[in-house]
């Protein structure tokens, strides 16, 4: 699909991507995510991972965002929000998206070995998906790939 309004994208993936790097100063995996309302562009939520921090696997930023703004949306589905994530969701995230009926998901980076929207199980495309997200990847992707490359670089 091409995106919808490319300035727009733009300025929220930049903020997705200060929580990643504020996720990397924590230690954590660098990324990060926020939801968006759709109608007003009021941002809901904002986070980094935080796997380590909170020693849970499910701490992943989307899952973070999606909750805190379920919490300030009024419950679980995220009629006419949106999502922006630095990295390609894992199956996990992907199911939570459909699961908070998010109405368009924005990606940075392609997660090739993890990734379940355009990479591995493709999520969204499977007949048992309950609800498809528009999807817009590869935004900001060169700045999200080189955090997360330089963070693991760091490590090894």
């Amino acid at each position: 699909m091409s995106l919808l309004d490319p300035s727009r994208a733009q300025r929220y993936m930049e903020i997705a991507l200060e929580e990643a790097a504020e996720a990397a100063l924590r230690g954590e995996v660098p990324v990060g995510a926020i939801v968006v309302d759709g109608a007003s562009g009021e941002i809901l939520a904002a986070d980094g991972n935080r796997t380590e921090e909170l020693r849970d696997a499910t701490a992943h930023a989307e899952m973070l965002v999606l909750r805190e703004a379920a919490k300030i949306h009024g419950g679980g589905r995220l009629l006419g929000c949106d999502l922006y994530v630095t990295l390609e969701p894992c199956a996990m995230c992907a199911a939570a998206i459909s699961f908070a009926r998010i109405r368009r998901l924005y990606f940075g980076a392609i997660d090739a070995k993890g990734g379940a929207v355009e990479s591995g199980p493709r999520f969204f495309d499977q007949p048992t998906c309950h609800h498809r997200p528009e999807t817009y990847g590869g935004i900001d992707e060169i700045r999200a790939s080189t955090m997360l490359r330089e963070f693991f670089q760091v490590r090894r």
